[in-house]
């Protein structure tokens, strides 16, 4: 093979790899064409594997679609509601499933921190989402 090919294929992965880098940070691609999942619920009527698979499915989608703009503050908090919102939703299945009430706390002192810092984080957006449109 010649030495010119040769390069070539050799930087194929790398060009590959930095698309993929790329389509991740604008969150497109085939996967954010598809239909959301429908929003968590905690119900008893699911096992508590389903109910996680149910957050996790929540979770991805919600991060997969955070809405970036290459400011790293802004895309951080987007990305990290639906990451928190995940959290109070897998706790949420857990105190349905169990009564071992050192894990029946852990869920609810999630539940209670990551909500406020769900919080936080809207108001931080808000604040910060008002200060762009008027620049």
């Amino acid at each position: 093979m010649r030495p010119a090919i040769i390069a070539c294929l050799a930087i194929l992965p790398l060009m590959a790899a930095g698309a993929q880098a790329q389509e991740h940070h604008h969150h497109g691609g085939a996967d954010s064409m598809a239909a959301p999942p429908p929003p968590f619920v905690a119900s008893s009527t699911k096992p508590f594997s389903a109910l996680m698979d149910d957050a996790m499915a929540v979770m991805d989608a919600g991060m997969q679609q955070a809405p970036m703009n290459g400011i790293a503050e802004h895309d951080f908090v987007t990305m990290m509601m639906p990451h928190h919102q995940g959290a109070v939703d897998m706790a949420k299945a857990v105190l349905l499933h169990t009564q071992d009430p050192e894990i029946r706390n852990l869920a609810l002192g999630i539940i209670a921190e990551q909500q406020n810092e769900i919080n936080v984080m809207q108001a931080w957006l808000q604040r910060h989402s008002s200060k762009e449109t008027t620049k």
